[in-house]
């Protein structure tokens, strides 16, 4: 217990803090880390979601034209 206050009087009589009556004093700041809202990034990129709808559409003229075809035959 007696060496744990002798400590704390010893760290505090080694740093003796000195304002200096004229001159310029300067305190250094430390850059912290900023957070930024995050990024919503789509699922699924532009270019995948047009290669997808002309998939939809060929596959929908495809049935057209089967459709049309039985039409045609029957």
């Amino acid at each position: 217990m007696c060496d744990n206050n002798m400590s704390k009087a010893l760290k505090s009589s080694m740093f003796k803090e000195v304002i200096p009556k004229s001159g310029l004093l300067y305190q250094e700041d430390f850059p912290s880390l900023i957070l930024c809202k995050p990024k919503i990034m789509p699922l699924k990129s532009i270019t995948l979601e047009r290669m997808e709808k002309m998939q939809r559409e060929a596959q929908e003229t495809m049935k057209h034209q089967e459709a049309a075809k039985n039409q045609e035959t029957a």
